[in-house]
Order: structure tokens, then sequence, then C-alpha cells
């Protein structure tokens, strides 16, 4: 097996470059909900970011907010979210609250002339995101749905290896993604909230899927298993079927940790190693298998979290559109709709392009 070093130039697919002076001229960021995940994963790239100042944060618990912001030295901390919408040095808001409620508080902070990145899934249903495509549109705040895989350098090199033909046409990718979590307490456990495996892991298979190929399934189908306790969807699997490729995947909240994707082409394989939660203080891999034999490529460590508000923040400083746009998270969503349909019909579902 041959071991290569590779220091890959974050670049490319939704990359907006930005410039010295943009780094000096920070975004101004509130957070609306001191979320586990904003604490855990968040807040450390942006504490160490040359284009985003977090200047604020709200949680309806002023204690948590005021602990967070004394830990992360953060200037502002507020007992309510319309506070932080009221700030007229918050530019931008991250917003990292349950499901359920993305919907409104995205609407509220256009209305307050902020820029939104909010967290995975956007809504709840395709008929949300068609509602808030309409509620944006020709207002100047840009949205954009928080997925932060597709910024890491091995994903942009996926895709550059995939142009050059480096395993001939892809014919099929196999994705796993599960854990383990059994707490009737957690909002992914809590099925009025947008719980269940589908929602919560299902919407990275199917946007890597998406991603990979540059184009959408023209029909899917899934069997999904129910929680008896929580009647939300705890083992999900689907088959989306693309013009010349299939794609397949396994999601599961009660299944021990594994994350994996593969993809298969008439000329060799690509083995994503940690393809979504990678370890930002490790090198992140991928590994090449074909008729020359296998190798795998190494990238400097990475924060993909980092890179996704340096895009974010780039888009507003150049006036451009979001990095991942609303159509885009409009399919993702509409697919993960139609699985869910499928599941409960047990036929394939087409799915309808915007």
């Amino acid at each position: 097996m041959i071991k290569m070093r590779f220091t890959y130039a974050y670049k490319k697919i939704y990359t907006i470059k930005y410039t010295e002076g943009d780094k000096m001229n920070k975004i101004k960021l509130g957070v609306i909900g001191v979320s586990g995940h904003f604490l855990e994963r968040i807040m450390l790239p942006l504490s160490k970011s040359e284009t985003v100042e977090v200047v604020a944060l709200a949680s309806r618990n002023i204690k948590k907010a005021e602990k967070a912001a004394a830990d992360w030295d953060v200037k502002k901390a507020y007992g309510s979210y319309e506070a932080i919408l009221s700030d007229n040095e918050v530019e931008a808001v991250y917003i990292p609250l349950p499901n359920h409620l993305h919907l409104e508080w995205i609407k509220k902070s256009i209305d307050a002339g902020k820029h939104v990145i909010c967290e995975k899934p956007l809504t709840l249903t395709d008929d949300e995101t068609l509602e808030l495509i309409e509620y944006s549109k020709d207002k100047e705040p840009i949205v954009m749905e928080a997925f932060m895989y597709g910024f890491h350098p091995k994903w942009q090199m996926v895709k550059e290896l995939l142009k050059v033909s480096g395993i001939g046409q892809v014919k099929s990718i196999h994705t796993i993604f599960s854990y383990t979590n059994n707490d009737p307490k957690n909002i992914r456990n809590i099925k009025e909230y947008g719980g269940g495996a589908l929602m919560d892991i299902g919407c990275y298979a199917i946007s890597s899927a998406r991603f990979i190929l540059d184009e959408e399934p023209l029909k899917v189908m899934a069997l999904n298993s129910y929680s008896e306790s929580f009647g939300t969807d705890t083992l999900a699997s689907g088959i989306m079927a693309f013009e010349n490729a299939r794609a397949l995947f396994t999601v599961s909240t009660d299944q021990y940790p594994a994350q994996e994707v593969k993809v298969y082409g008439t000329g060799g394989v690509l083995d994503i190693v940690i393809p979504f939660n990678d370890y930002y203080d490790m090198p992140g891999q991928i590994k090449v298998t074909n008729a020359m034999g296998t190798r795998t490529i190494e990238f400097e460590p990475t924060n993909q979290y980092g890179e996704m508000f340096n895009a974010f923040a780039a888009a507003i400083r150049a006036g451009k559109k979001s990095p991942i746009s609303l159509e885009n998270s409009y399919m993702n969503m509409h697919i993960i709709s139609q699985l869910k349909k499928s599941g409960e019909s047990g036929l394939w579902e087409i799915i309808q392009k915007l």
C-alpha cells in the first residue's frame, strides 16, 4: 500500500475566497441557543477564526449563556433569543436550536436583517423549505444550511478524483452512519421535534451522494424501523436511484457507532475515511484503489466547521449568494420526505426537481 501525505488547499466546490481585508473585518456573529453541539464542536474554531467573531450568545437560561460567554470570552450574554436579534452589532446568527424551531427563528432573523447559518435539517418538511425559499426571496440576508463535511479538503479531493476518472464511472455509493442514543429526553428521540435517524444523520447520506454525483436521484425506496417508546425511526435503510448509479445507505440511532462512505466505480473504489465527523486535530484520509494498487492520501488536520464559517463569512462580505443554496436544501429535504413516504407505502417514490 502506498501512503501519501497531501496538503490540499481548500477551494472550489462551495468556496468563495476571502481577502486579507475581510479577515480584518470579521463578521459579527450571534448564537441563538447555547446547545451542546455548539459548545463541543463550533465554539473552538470560531474562537480562532480570522473571519468570524462571536459577539453574543443567547439562551432562554441566562445563567447558561453567561457561563458560556465567560468560558469563551464572549462579551454579551442574553436571556432571550429576541434580544440577540435586536443587537445592532450582530450581523449574522448561527442557529443550533432543535429542528422544529428552525423555520420560526430563521424567519425572525431575516426580518431583523441578519444573515443566517442554521443547523441541518433546515426545516421539518420540504413544504416548509419551499415556504422559506419564498419568504427569503428578494431579501438581503443569506440563509445557509450548516452541512460542514463538504468543506473538508478530503471531500474536495474526492470531487477532483472523480473529475479525472480516478475510479472510472461511479456505479454505486454505500454509506453507513450510526450511533447509540436511548435518552428519552434527547431531542433526537422526540418525534414532534423532528427526531429520528433519517432527519439527524440520514440527511448526510443523502447529501453526500448528491454531492458526489452532482445530480438528483430519480426515485427512492426505504425500509424504516421505529422505536416503540419514541415513535421515531431508529433504523432506516434507503436506495436512491440516479440515472447511471445507485446510492444505498443505512443509518441508525440504536446501533454501534460507525460511519463510512465507499464509492464504487468501473475502475476502482474510493473510501472516505471518517466521512462526516472527522477529527480536527488529526490528518484526514481517503483511500483509492484501482488497477495500480491502493494508496492512502492524507490531508493536513482541518476543522471543517471553521472552514464552513469561513465560506459563509466570505459570501456575506462579497455580497454573494449562500455557499449552499436553499434550493439545494429543499432537494435534500424533499428526498427525506419521499423516503419517509416510501417507508410507509413500501413503494418507489418519485423525486420531483424544483
